[in-house]
């Protein structure tokens, strides 16, 4: 199912801590990091924060510029994004200024917590059961089908965001590293232990703003199953961006491929009709620039924008057998191919009768459609 670009933002010490455990919140970082952060608020279609951080912080979570505020509007936004918080307990302060602000509120809670929460919060937020427990990924589902969100900006708290990280479901982390130590292991950090993905985060872009650095990493290790990441989007994205890098054709699909090893390592891309090869596929493309005896590819996931070819006249292997016989088992995909040149094409079964996993992502099926809309 769809989910919503979910963008973690943060600020931390230098030994990693969001706060001291003095009565007051620390501030660690200064106007203009605020004023950038407000305009990341008025970006986002909603802003999430967990229920210990309401307490703990007391914040309004607003858009504080009025010229922001009136810019959504003319987009025909609401003035304010949707306020979120989630509770297993449903232990929540009517009196925080959290419900008392801003536009719509929602809570994301158990179905025991449920009755607790509506009991205390009456009409000042929607009450979500999410089952016996909290369930992030039927949040994220829920926020994007039902409250139409596609942008969700999380601001914390710590448990939150490892969460997230832990389940693959952060697009983005935007983290603004302070000039100072807290020192005092009874203070709360950033992230907990557990078992994240693999490999490294791709640092996108580093600022200083004063006297703070922000940073902004994306993941990159793909998923190992059915269900799709954060970074199996990220790297789909990178696909169809490729596609569009195709020279046209009347005879043949735009398509774009990245291979990425399984610690998020990108081994090669491709698109159709790269270089001096007028019939060369985006697979193809990609699979010829890595040494055939890379152990890295069993591990591997191959990106594509449109799905494997079953079949071909200009080559004797199409791409879904060019895919197994490197070693690669797993495939992410925006869009089925269509019969417009190949009549039952069948990449998908292809694959799956080798062994290989195939994965399709319906929400990035216009961006691969885009650079074909004229064989369409």
């Amino acid at each position: 199912m769809p989910l919503p670009y979910v963008l973690l933002s943060a600020a931390v010490s230098l030994d990693g801590y969001l706060d001291d455990t003095g009565p007051d919140r620390l501030l660690l970082s200064g106007p203009a990091d605020f004023d950038r952060v407000d305009a990341v608020r008025a970006s986002a279609d909603a802003i999430l924060v967990g229920a210990g951080t309401i307490r703990a912080d007391n914040p309004r979570l607003l858009v504080n510029s009025a010229e922001r505020r009136a810019d959504r509007v003319a987009r025909g936004e609401p003035e304010y994004p949707l306020k979120v918080t989630v509770t297993a307990t449903g232990d929540l302060d009517p009196d925080a200024k959290f419900w008392h602000t801003g536009g719509d509120k929602i809570v994301y809670t158990t179905d025991q917590g449920a009755e607790r929460a509506a009991r205390r919060l009456g009409r000042s937020a929607d009450v979500v059961p999410l089952g016996p427990d909290l369930d992030w990924r039927a949040l994220l589902e829920h926020l994007h089908d039902v409250r139409g969100v596609g942008r969700l900006m999380v601001e914390g708290g710590g448990t939150v965001h490892t969460q997230l990280l832990h389940q693959g479901l952060a697009d983005e982390l935007q983290l603004v590293l302070a000039p100072l130590f807290v020192g005092d292991p009874a203070a709360p950090r950033l992230f907990g232990p557990g078992a994240y993905q693999p490999g490294r985060l791709r640092l996108l872009d580093t600022r200083r703003i004063e006297d703070v650095v922000l940073m902004r990493y994306v993941p990159t290790a793909p998923g190992t199953g059915a269900v799709a990441t954060a970074a199996d989007r990220h790297w789909l994205r990178t696909a169809c961006e490729l596609a569009a890098l195709c020279p046209p054709s009347e005879t043949a699909f735009s398509v774009g491929a990245v291979v990425v090893a399984a610690d998020g390592t990108e081994l090669a891309r491709g698109h159709s009709r790269e270089g001096a090869d007028p019939v060369v596929h985006a697979e193809e493309a990609a699979l010829a620039k890595i040494g055939a005896d890379d152990a890295r590819l069993a591990g591997a996931t191959v990106y594509s924008s449109l799905e494997p070819c079953a079949r071909r006249a200009s080559r004797p292997a199409p791409c879904a057998e060019l895919i197994l016989g490197a070693g690669v088992r797993r495939v992410v995909t925006a869009w089925r191919e269509p019969d417009t040149f190949v009549a039952g094409a069948d990449g998908t079964g292809v694959l799956a009768a080798g062994g290989a996993r195939v994965v399709v992502l319906p929400e990035l099926e216009e961006q691969a459609k885009a650079p074909n809309a004229h064989l369409l």
